[in-house]
């Protein structure tokens, strides 16, 4: 059994990508991502990203949990409706979402992102 994970404590390297330019709608915004914790299925920590949009398709074994710090994102889906989550709001993601996400302003977030095992 392993110790509490306390995300203020720990010094974790960034992980920095931008959208796949196949996905790519607007701007073309750097995300960083800070990994905290990994391990059976579940992945969670900070993830910053810069304004821009691109198009997203989770497996339909990935579900995500957010919750915004700073900023505002824009969830837009496959039907055409729009959720948006700003500071201190928080979101699921389901598994198998089509849509596209949506960066209005410099956002900052907690995410769990859960795996299910089959």
């Amino acid at each position: 059994m392993g110790g509490i994970v306390h995300f203020g404590r720990q010094t974790v390297e960034p992980a920095y990508d931008r959208p796949r330019p196949d996905r790519l709608e607007a701007g073309n915004p750097l995300r960083t991502t800070f990994e905290h914790y990994a391990q059976d299925g579940i992945s969670c920590g900070i993830w910053r990203c810069e304004t821009g949009r691109w198009r997203i398709q989770f497996a339909p074994d990935k579900h995500e949990f957010f919750c915004v710090m700073t900023g505002r994102a824009r969830l837009h889906d496959a039907n055409g409706v729009v959720t948006e989550v700003g500071p201190g709001e928080a979101a699921v993601i389901p598994a198998g979402f089509v849509g596209q996400f949506e960066v209005v302003e410099p956002v900052e977030k907690y995410f769990v992102v859960v795996e299910t095992i089959k």
